[in-house]
């Protein structure tokens, strides 16, 4: 079978849309043929999208035996809703999340039921899937498929080691201090702001809550966000994944009571990032509800786990199918501060030989959550297809 890949999220921009399309991508040329079209940050996103429809019939010229199309995001299969040419093959979409729940009437209404006309929709977790026919999307054409994780080389890097480190680059003394992390872009739904404002203070003397992801350089929010009505504001931001966490978190920080306990890192090197994750009592993903809005999946949790980290994660969306309870990790109530606070302060407390043991944590995830095995599961739905017209 021959496949056309089509995706606007792929390296080198960083992230876990953009890693997903990669390893599906290049995974799939082991089970068949394999094209692409993608977006690689070369020229305009604009120019992409403006000429996609053309690339695509190209490409079929090019190669007539292509009997699937998989679009990479519901944006892109939104977007191809308005393709001409190539109806006489089959399509299909991957959905993670904030593309089924977009906070668009317009979307949810006019949109959402054409994906309908689509032969198979793959969402990366069962809330996404849920999400899908919750808005009209018929169940028989929904599989679930989850993300992998990538096996990381062990760190070269010892707690001591480290300690230095930030001593050097951040003039933070962690000697003998115990550190918590949390890892991603500052959007409202990581719940970011919340844990620092509703769990920290509750945190034990010389706890550091260390958070590793972009830094925005602007100071404040930009024109467009700005002067943007109050009810087109959240549409922008999620539509273009802007931080909008970031300006509560740093008004946070700059409190006396933060500011020496909460430290914001920026972006690491992945040798630094599995550093911490080894050495952390805990990796913590706090997400909160947000209408409009839902974490699809949670890669960055089975990036710390896949470590051995001990993974605290809010029971919120797809998340619930990354984080198995008890097995590499544990699932709290999201917006339960109480729940939060109980549970960090029996790990903070616990005798240093009480830890979740690292390596069953690691080949748990390690067992569960392949790339691989996440490519054999399209492959499997995508030989489907293909068979239905022998």
């Amino acid at each position: 079978m021959e496949i056309l890949f089509i995706s606007h999220k792929y390296p080198p921009a960083v992230g876990g849309m953009e890693k997903q399309s990669f390893e599906l991508i290049n995974g799939m040329k082991a089970l068949a043929k394999v094209h692409s079209i993608v977006y690689d940050g070369t020229g305009s996103r604009f120019h992409f999208f403006r000429t996609l429809n053309r690339q695509i019939l190209r490409k079929i010229e090019s190669h007539p035996d292509i009997s699937i199309i998989h679009y990479n995001d519901g944006l892109l299969a939104a977007f191809s809703l308005l393709h001409r040419g190539y109806g006489h093959i089959k399509r299909t979409a991957t959905f993670h999340g904030l593309d089924v729940v977009f906070p668009s009437s317009f979307y949810q209404k006019l949109i959402i039921p054409k994906f309908n006309s689509f032969e198979r929709i793959i969402a990366v977790s069962r809330a996404t899937a849920q999400a899908c026919i919750e808005r009209g999307i018929q169940a028989a054409k929904v599989v679930v498929i989850n993300n992998g994780v990538d096996d990381p080389l062990p760190s070269n890097l010892s707690r001591e080691q480290l300690d230095k480190l930030l001593l050097a680059r951040y003039g933070l003394n962690a000697v003998n201090r115990k550190v918590l992390i949390c890892m991603g872009r500052a959007v409202k739904r990581k719940g970011f702001s919340w844990f620092i404002k509703e769990v920290m203070p509750e945190m034990p003397e010389g706890v550091l809550l260390l958070m590793v992801g972009p830094l925005s350089r602007q100071k404040r929010d930009p024109w467009y966000i700005r002067y943007a009505p109050r009810f087109v504001r959240q549409k922008l931001e999620l539509f273009l994944g802007y931080p909008s966490d970031e300006s509560h978190i740093d008004e946070l920080i700059a409190r006396p009571e933060f500011h020496k306990q909460v430290i914001r890192l920026g972006t690491l090197p992945d040798n630094e990032v599995q550093a911490l994750f080894v050495h952390s009592e805990a990796f913590i993903m706090p997400n909160i509800e947000v209408k409009g809005d839902m974490e699809g999946f949670g890669l960055v949790c089975l990036e710390a786990a896949i470590c051995g980290a001990h993974v605290l994660a809010s029971a919120s969306g797809g998340i619930t199918d990354a984080i198995i309870h008890q097995k590499n990790g544990e699932l709290i109530e999201s917006g339960n501060s109480g729940a939060w606070i109980e549970k960090l302060l029996a790990i903070l407390n616990r005798p240093t030989d009480a830890k979740l043991a690292a390596t069953g944590i690691s080949d748990f995830t390690r067992s569960n959550f392949t790339w691989s095995k996440m490519c054999a599961g399209y492959g499997k739905e995508f030989q489907l297809l293909v068979s239905k017209n022998k």
